[in-house]
């Protein structure tokens, strides 16, 4: 009752308030539109417009001040970066909430993932909320490191930053009434449940929508979008590092329809952060493509505020939370400052709110047995990943394998390399080992501990032994990216949190990143980030042939199959 008297008083007038910020040009995204205003803030709310007697007073002599950024869906883990460090990366780019789905972790570590992201997001000056992972594992065509049940999830629905029930990959377990997914569903209790439907249309669309899920992040195609926004979905507009859709699908939206959009980064690199920026970013390339200024900084603050059901936040009205951020202009979308509940947390790109770096102990997560990586011909054709430039689906593609001494083997003149993905959680030695085209490396290999969702261990190379001592590199580092050449390790980065993560600042991640793509593009690597793509060939879930620690996997007809075309398992 006193907070809301002394919020009353302050409205009002009849006290002094905490900041008075004055001269600003309001971006308005209640009433659409941008006006004169001083904003009165009390608390760390905003109390009214107006004049105010207060304490310290901020002249923006003409700035733009609009609510802070809001990044629906991005999974904090693609960052390499622990919370405390993602904080102080994005939060001057302007971001001050974001909703992260902590699905990688949770893989690799079950609910032991899901209670670190939680303790080790907590009081830093950006705002983390929680949808809780539906699909640990992702499918049974993989093996991950945990199996979580409705029932383990259940517990969480009471913490005050965890928003509901994150992305159902498993989207033909939901179209045909699977127990589980089902059971996932319902424990929401109201709450929002996210979708990931790719290319799903028709009736099992309507299947999924009608199970209770409201958005979707995974439209690639306009048609495809504009179907699922015809149903009723939230359309999720994902520019990230590897997946951008940003161009294809913003012709979707219009002034009549956009409260039902919003931009989402999904999997966003450190490199590209320093480089280019986060939610930011997208606006600023939005804004560049033609849409309204106003409906673009809408996209990022009310509209998933308003979505996600986050009470008094993603304006800048009377009673809501004083995020905000100051811009010169609405063309470059470069913060001046950024408020986070009314105090500056950054200025001219440079955190000032600062927190502590939580150490939080994990149990060992590479655990391996390494086989061997011959493949024996039976058969005149493979079924050969194809990768799609920009995008995180793949396409399959029917070739002549190069057979030697009765072995399938890479053939980088065409550039088809082998690829391996190799269990990392109990030592099982499963293998999958497959043939991926689009890389263009000539030689040596490439390794990782991030491939989606169950994070084995992926390796592609143009050679065996290369391949065998890029995985080995890997155990020894506890997880990380690896490029190998003539059995030298050329360059590496150590993610030693879950195999997933570094303790280490943004720009030194950035760095070590840097070096280890830069080494695998002298080996003739294609790719602007390879190790953002190899991540998502081992992810069962997204069209049209990807590989696991099982095998080669057909996600049309979602199950395994044979590596020669013709055989079936």
């Amino acid at each position: 009752m006193n907070s809301i008297k002394t919020r009353i008083a302050a409205a009002r007038g009849e006290i002094r308030i905490d900041l008075l910020i004055k001269n600003a040009r309001l971006v308005n995204v209640l009433s659409a539109d941008i006006h004169d205003a001083a904003v009165g803030i009390h608390n760390g709310e905003v109390v009214g417009f107006g004049d105010y007697e207060a304490r310290e007073i901020i002249d923006l002599k003409g700035s733009y001040l609009c609510p802070g950024f809001i990044d629906g869906h991005i999974h904090l883990e693609s960052t390499m970066l622990t919370p405390f460090e993602f904080s102080r990366a994005v939060v001057p780019l302007g971001t001050t909430s974001v909703v992260i789905d902590p699905h990688e972790i949770a893989n690799v570590l079950g609910i032991e993932g899901i209670r670190y992201m939680l303790k080790a997001s907590q009081g830093h000056p950006l705002n983390f909320y929680i949808m809780l992972p539906s699909c640990v594992p992702a499918t049974d065509m993989e093996t991950s490191g945990a199996r979580l049940s409705g029932k383990d999830l259940v517990p969480f629905l009471k913490h005050k930053h965890v928003l509901g029930i994150a992305e159902m990959m498993n989207y033909p377990a939901v179209i045909s009434g699977n127990r589980d997914a089902i059971e996932k569903i319902l424990i929401a209790g109201g709450k929002r449940i996210d979708g990931h439907a790719p290319l799903v249309s028709g009736k099992e669309l309507n299947a999924y929508i009608a199970a209770g899920i409201s958005s979707d992040h995974e439209c690639t195609g306009f048609d495809e979008a504009r179907e699922k926004l015809r149903k009723g979905m939230y359309i999720m507009i994902r520019e990230g590092t590897t997946e951008k859709n940003l161009e294809t699908l913003l012709p979707l939206v219009k002034g009549s329809n956009a409260r039902r959009c919003m931009f989402v980064s999904d999997d966003k690199h450190p490199d590209d952060l320093l480089r280019y920026g986060h939610i930011n970013h997208i606006v600023k390339k939005a804004v560049a493509l033609g849409l309204d200024p106003v409906t673009a900084i809408q996209m990022v603050t009310i509209n998933p505020a308003e979505y996600f059901r986050l009470e008094r936040t993603g304006a800048i009205a009377p009673g809501y939370i004083a995020d905000m951020v100051v811009l010169k202009d609405l063309k470059g979308f470069v913060p001046e400052k950024v408020f986070t509940c009314g105090r500056i947390a950054a200025e001219k790109g440079r955190i000032i709110k600062d927190t502590a770096q939580r150490t939080i102990k994990f149990r060992k997560t590479m655990n391996v047995k390494l086989k061997g990586l011959k493949v024996k011909a039976s058969g005149k054709k493979i079924r050969v990943i194809e990768i799609i430039p920009g995008q995180i689906i793949t396409k399959k593609k029917i070739c002549r394998p190069k057979i030697q001494d009765g072995l399938a083997v890479a053939d980088s003149e065409r550039d088809i390399l082998k690829i391996a993905v190799i269990e990392r959680h109990y030592a099982t030695g499963n293998t999958g080992i497959g043939f991926v085209k689009g890389f263009g490396l000539k030689k040596g290999a490439l390794a990782s501990s991030v491939s989606h969702d169950s994070h084995n261990i992926v390796v592609v190379g143009t050679n065996d032994d290369d391949m065998i001592t890029a995985v080995q590199e890997i155990v020894r580092l506890g997880g990380g990216y690896v490029v190998v050449s003539d059995g030298v390790v050329l360059s590496s980065l150590q993610l030693g949190i879950a195999g997933l993560m570094s303790p280490l600042p943004v720009n030194k991640v950035s760095k070590r990143l840097s070096d280890t793509i830069e080494n695998a593009k002298r080996l003739g690597c294609i790719l602007q980030d390879p190790f953002m793509t190899m991540s998502f060939l081992a992810l069962p879930v997204l069209p049209e042939l990807k590989i696991t620690d099982k095998g080669v996997v057909d996600v049309r007809q979602f199950k395994i199959v044979d590596l020669f075309e013709g055989h079936g398992l």
